[in-house]
């Protein structure tokens, strides 16, 4: 694997350090991808500051953003582009702004298309393939995440449009994952005990999602079968299949 190069946007949060650390382990040359600094930097990480929300908006930096991520790959081939990053503005339909709307979709679905577009390329040299890490908010979603839950359907159904478009040229596939226990998951939490393992049992697995679960089937994805592509899938302990209603 040390001549192959996996690039994971959103490599700071608790999902992206997961996936970095499972990539960089299995001998991936990992560039990790955040607005934030890594925590940590291993053997085999290069970190990039990057505003993705600017890729979108600013053609001239995507060019040189996308000209860095050349330079680091040198000779070695694009395995997988997985788009991990996201932002979560909440709010009611009444209060959702115009500013809020256009960084949930830069940053959760057009940031996605334009990597994608910008390194097609490198991935299509490698037969690698792209990841998105979508959302169970793709499909079951709540009050107050009207923006957010909108732009994971949407980044649900560019995978799919996406698969059909390329063709064989770069595999595309999407993971839906419910509840991941997180250290910002938890701290959402604080003093409410009781709360997050209510949360836990409502999924029918009795528990949450670990982001290194998570990572390890992002992997298992990105080294997957070619036919393996187009597919959506819940990382998500049962609970889209399960109805609450009033006992």
């Amino acid at each position: 694997m040390s001549n192959l190069a996996v690039l994971i946007t959103g490599a700071a949060g608790g999902i992206g350090q997961a996936l970095v650390a499972e990539f960089s382990a299995a001998g991936y040359r990992v560039l990790a991808v955040d607005c934030a600094p890594l925590p940590e930097v291993g053997p085999g990480v290069r970190y990039m500051p990057v505003d993705l929300a600017r890729t979108v908006a600013d053609e001239g930096y995507a060019a040189t953003v996308f000209a860095r991520v050349r330079e680091s790959l040198g000779d070695r081939g694009l395995a997988a582009l997985v788009n991990n990053a996201a932002v979560r503005i909440l709010g009611e339909t009444a209060q959702l702004s115009r500013g809020d709307w256009e960084r949930t979709l830069d940053v959760n679905l057009l940031a996605p298309f334009f990597w994608t577009q910008g390194l097609l390329p490198e991935l299509e040299a490698a037969h690698g393939c792209v990841l998105n890490v979508s959302s169970i908010h793709a499909r079951l979603t709540k009050r107050n995440f009207v923006a957010y839950a909108t732009s994971k359907a949407a980044l649900s159904g560019l995978t799919r449009a996406l698969a059909v478009d390329l063709g064989g040229r770069v595999r595309v596939n999407a993971l839906e994952p419910a509840a991941i226990e997180t250290p910002m998951l938890r701290a959402g939490f604080a003093g409410n005990a009781a709360g997050l393992d209510q949360l836990a049992r409502f999924h029918p697995s009795g528990n949450m999602g670990a982001p290194e679960g998570l990572a390890r089937l992002a992997r298992q994805v990105v080294e997957g079968d070619r036919f393996l592509h187009g597919a959506v899938i819940g990382f998500d302990g049962g609970i889209a299949g399960r109805l609450l209603d009033p006992d």
